[in-house]
């Protein structure tokens, strides 16, 4: 492997060490100075033993008395100590070696550094840091750094490359003083305090992220995100997309034939929407709305508005049982209207997806319906104009650029290419919370639907301890006798989706030997796209009165009748998704119940999800909760992407920096974009491409 040309010869960078720290996406001199500590352990001081608080990392500084090699309960070090105070102090190490031993000699001095705990003996230190020392010996001048690292990289590693870094790296101010407060420091200043902080610094201020140091750092950050996603904006609003403007009654017809009134915020998205099709540049819209708001309705006005205007639609989501509830849907709709709507899923049989492959290039069908299998490379659309996307946040970011790829391919590589790209239009029934709106979704325009339709009963929550079980069975047969339908979804299991799928089986027949008089249905996830249509089709019909359920229900399916649900095991549950499978029920004029079944213990994360979950029915005060309990890269399903989420700022804590960041990338790109692009080199080089994902 040769050396990567980015990092300079000062830093004496090996070739082995460079794939250590490419790992970490660490590519240039500049990185590495960027390479921010996630704490720091103060070695500035000596912590009397007496004074050692529990779990809190300190240094104190003792003599040996003596150190044996114990063999109960294990094999082990045991060093007694004792401070000026003749405090008593045990240093403990399960694994050690010889030059342990030999170091712990009779009245030598110790300075140890570590965590604090009770043991047998009093206070103890396992395997603690350890340095000889003499009396005169100084104390370290600077609190010490610990930095992210991968194998092979202790942290005397980093400090000494990061030492070297700061003698030797330029790293100049980029951004103009119109956009820097004035009380800031310098760029330059700010890493150079954070590597290496004076011990008059308070130790908290820099861990918790509180330091002005670190507002600089994070606003750096934060602008370079708003930067690539405002760029992306722009870039879209430069493209060319069909303007969808009405040529046949299409819409009109469409609107006329719906059974009921539109709420005020349906009416609010739909101007929207409408506004951006009729635009000659692509449409880049996210509609979000609570569970239940009405979003598919929106998605067959624009089909409407879309098809009216002489050009096709595609209409995809992420699972089969999703997609196929949409084409429901879209096909009672249009079909009366003389409008042909397709479906194409990977379990479509290869004589009719062929079939859909040409009624799409002969402009045959006019909508189709589907799931990922509409980006695969046989597909391909006489004059595609529209392309929705439900619950698009469960797409990976690999599938979201894959898409937008194929959608822009779709029509620049129609018989008469006329178009940058499609009008397309995102929904997600999970709503985004302010924060994530304003940096990952920042490239997009949003349209919320806050106002469920008329006639929706609240649905009241309910937690029950798992050892009450047999109620739950006893009501839910009750309720069942005055003719209204249950959901019994089944525990996630993600280590073993064998597991899941046995444990759905179990529960299918424990119901169907506790009430063999009800006819219980069973879907889950391994059975065929038929058989799964063909039980929810009985289900739906009512002939099913308990439908046993893995997560494959969690969205979309919409059964008026079915007034309760049970969840077995709600701990194991996201919020997202807990709120997702209770707004299945609700969905008519019957009251409606979620029992949410737990086992205990409950760890603090299951406590506070449930806890969430009995207070609150507002989506969005679940997804702001969602957020902070698990962080963006799991609320965007994007932690194992490769997305670059923020490494320093948090999106709750910084919602003034990432305001001021976002008012900042607009005035940069408009009146400095030679700084704007430096900005972005220097932060996202290698990543940038997947911030608009």
């Amino acid at each position: 492997m040769s050396l990567p040309a980015e990092f300079s010869k000062s830093l004496k960078i090996t070739p082995k060490l460079a794939e250590k720290l490419a790992k970490l996406g660490l590519r240039t001199d500049q990185d590495i100075l960027l390479h921010i500590p996630l704490r720091y352990e103060d070695e500035t001081r000596i912590t009397p033993v007496a004074d050692l608080r529990l779990g809190v990392f300190a240094q104190a500084q003792v003599r040996v008395i003596e150190a044996t090699v114990q063999f109960r309960p294990r094999r082990q070090l045991v060093v007694t100590t004792v401070d000026d105070a003749d405090e008593t102090l045990v240093l403990r190490f399960i694994h050690f070696y010889p030059n342990h031993t030999s170091a712990f000699k009779a009245d030598a001095l110790m300075r140890v550094q570590g965590e604090a705990r009770h043991g047998f003996f009093g206070m103890e230190m396992v395997h603690p840091r350890f340095q000889a020392v003499h009396d005169d010996t100084p104390l370290g001048e600077t609190l010490t750094p610990v930095y992210p690292t991968t194998d092979g990289l202790a942290q005397s590693a980093w400090r000494k490359l990061i030492a070297k870094a700061l003698e030797s790296v330029d790293l100049p101010e980029q951004l103009p003083a119109q956009i820097l407060d004035g009380t800031w420091p310098t760029l330059r200043e700010a890493v150079t305090l954070l590597h290496a902080p004076p011990p008059d610094v308070n130790p908290s201020a820099l861990t918790e992220r509180d330091h002005v140091a670190w507002s600089r750092i994070k606003f750096e950050e934060l602008l370079a995100q708003q930067l690539s996603l405002t760029k992306a904006k722009l870039k879209r609003s430069a493209e060319r997309a069909p303007a969808l403007d009405a040529q046949s009654d299409v819409l009109a017809q469409f609107i006329a034939q719906l059974p009921f009134k539109m709420t005020g915020a349906q009416n609010r998205a739909w101007a929207q929407i409408q506004t951006d099709m009729l635009a000659a540049h692509p449409m880049h819209r996210l509609l979000q709305g609570d569970v239940g708001a009405g979003k598919t309705v929106l998605a067959g006005l624009a089909c409407a508005q879309c098809v009216s205007a002489g050009r096709q639609a595609a209409v995809m989501a992420p699972t089969e049982i999703l997609a196929e509830q949409l084409y429901e849907k879209l096909h009672g709709w249009f079909t009366p209207l003389g409008i042909k709507v397709a479906w194409l899923a990977s379990s479509v049989k290869k004589k009719d997806k062929l079939a859909v492959y040409s009624a799409l290039t002969q402009h045959e069908v006019h909508i189709v319906v589907g799931t990922h299998a509409l980006i695969q490379d046989a597909v391909q659309f006489d004059d595609l104009g529209l392309a929705v996307i439900d619950e698009q946040h469960r797409f990976g970011v690999g599938q979201r650029l894959a898409l937008r790829h194929k959608m822009n391919e779709s029509v620049q590589s129609q018989i008469k290419p006329q178009y940058d790209a499609p009008h397309q239009l995102m929904m997600s029934a999970t709503p985004i919370p302010r924060t994530l709106a304003l940096s990952y979704f920042a490239d997009l325009d949003v349209a919320i639907l806050d106002e469920l339709p008329p006639g929706r009963t609240p649905i009241v929550t309910k937690l029950i301890d798992q050892s009450r079980r047999h109620e739950v069975v006893d009501k839910v047969a009750q309720e069942v006798s005055k003719g209204e339908q249950v959901y019994w979804v089944c525990p996630l299991i993600e280590e073993s989706e064998a597991l899941e799928l046995q444990t759905a089986i179990d529960t299918h027949a424990a119901l169907v030997a506790a009430l063999p008089e009800l006819n219980i249905g069973l879907v889950h996830g391994r059975m065929s796209a038929q058989e799964k249509r063909d039980v929810m089709a009985e289900f739906v019909a009512g002939r099913i009165q308990i439908l046993v359920a893995t997560t494959v229900i969690e969205v979309g399916v919409d059964v008026p009748n079915a007034s309760w649900m049970v969840i077995e095991h709600a701990e194991r549950f996201g919020l997202s998704q807990l709120h997702q499978l209770r707004g299945r029920v609700g969905r008519g004029a019957l009251q409606s119940t979620c029992v949410m079944l737990f086992e205990k213990p409950l760890s603090a994360m299951a406590k506070a999800r449930l806890k969430i979950m009995y207070e609150s029915t507002d989506g969005f005060e679940i997804a702001r909760e969602d957020l902070r309990l698990r962080g963006p890269g799991e609320f965007l399903g994007a932690k194992q992407s490769g997305l670059p989420l923020l490494r320093f700022a948090d999106l709750e804590k910084d919602i003034e920096l990432l305001e001021r960041a976002r008012d900042a990338a607009m005035w940069l790109l408009q009146h400095q974009p030679q700084a704007a692009e430096l900005h972005l080199q220097r932060w996202f080089a290698q990543r940038e491409h997947f911030l608009s994902a």
